[in-house]
């Protein structure tokens, strides 16, 4: 969906239950989905510190159930709720712990989600385990869905790389837990909410996973962190809260976000995106004449250009006719190549990527 679609209803914060408010949506109007549910973390009794302090935990009314059939049922509710919202090629993101994780991973393939990843949360600083009964619990699991099999779902592999210093994004996060002057407190210095989030993951999410203008919801919007991320980076978004103490906090906070002025910053494109060109266009446009030399690497291997778009190479065992690609990969004797990359001009006695080429054309035609 385009960023045209979504103008007017750039964001806005509902109070209620999220389940008949998703309901209420326009069916298939939501582009993304990040889901923060309660985790039903049947903790028995206050929690303590070596040094007899409490710990302060999650101990709200809104994470307790009566049994895992009464959680399993919540579940199911809203994520049927959140499916009918859901556009054909949209996706939801759920995080969870282990208490509850695997019971909402179940029930999304029951209802028809289809699995792209999980991606484990590591927290650079989690909580210890003060019992020393167990291993300390130091991550959390996000399960990325799309709609069906055959959805169409956006991921800006690009983006995730270039955010990973041009490595591609493995499914471990390291990201430290919400702390510090990003962690909401009230008037006696006491966490505003008990499970905020940190932005730093929200980021990765919705860059992730959307594009700008189109339309982020969160159906447990806590303290607001899904929504101020998603204004910041030029998302559509809406946050649905049952707790008015929480809405009021998320308003708040959402108020104060400054959306990035230069909308050019948000542009995204990915290679896959991009109109196909033809090697064989560089040669018809006079981009590249036959006969042309081309280098690989270092020099170490050459190819000629043909009129017919196809190269000539003696370089490696034996001659070698074919596709940019084709002749790259045998010259090397490997089993594939780019042959954008790996092919190269003299220009100047500089080392040129005919990719360039490829980029100058297309910017002329497209």
């Amino acid at each position: 969906m385009g960023k045209a679609k979504h103008q007017g209803r750039a964001g806005r914060v509902e109070e209620g239950d999220c389940v008949e408010l998703m309901r209420g949506l326009p069916e298939r109007s939501v582009d993304m989905i990040f889901a923060d549910p309660p985790y039903n973390l049947q903790l028995g009794g206050e929690l303590h510190r070596p040094n007899n302090s409490r710990v302060d935990g999650v101990e709200d009314n809104w994470d307790k159930f009566d049994d895992l059939a009464a959680y399993d049922s919540f579940t199911r509710d809203w994520l049927s709720a959140a499916r009918q919202a859901l556009s054909d090629d949209g996706t939801i993101w759920v995080i969870g712990s282990y208490h509850n994780i695997f019971r909402v991973g179940a029930i999304l393939q029951d209802l028809g989600f289809w699995i792209l990843n999980d991606v484990v949360w590591r927290k650079s600083n989690p909580m210890p385990n003060f019992r020393g009964r167990r291993f300390t619990n130091a991550h959390e699991t996000l399960i990325w869905a799309s709609k069906s099999a055959d959805s169409k779902y956006v991921f800006n592999y690009s983006s995730m790389k270039a955010l990973n210093d041009d490595l591609q994004m493995r499914s471990d996060w390291l990201i430290p837990i919400c702390g510090g002057g990003e962690r909401l407190r009230d008037e006696s210095g006491r966490k505003a909410h008990s499970t905020q989030k940190p932005e730093a993951l929200l980021h990765r999410v919705i860059m992730a996973a959307s594009k700008p203008g189109q339309v982020v919801l969160d159906p447990f919007l806590g303290s607001g962190t899904t929504a101020a991320v998603a204004k910041r980076l030029g998302r559509a978004w809406i946050g649905f809260e049952r707790e008015t103490s929480y809405a009021a906090i998320a308003r708040e906070r959402i108020e104060r976000v400054e959306p990035l002025e230069d909308e050019s910053l948000l542009e995204i494109s990915e290679k896959r995106e991009q109109p196909r060109i033809p090697f064989g266009w560089l040669v018809e446009r006079g981009l590249l004449q036959p006969g042309a030399m081309l280098y690989g690497p270092g020099r170490r291997w050459t190819a000629k250009v043909r009129p017919d778009g196809t190269l000539i190479s003696s370089s490696g065992p034996g001659n070698h006719r074919g596709s940019i690609h084709q002749v790259g990969a045998a010259v090397q004797g490997a089993p594939a190549c780019n042959g954008w990359t790996f092919w190269h001009l003299d220009v100047k006695g500089k080392a040129v990527p005919i990719d360039v080429l490829r980029q100058k054309l297309r910017a002329e035609l497209f």
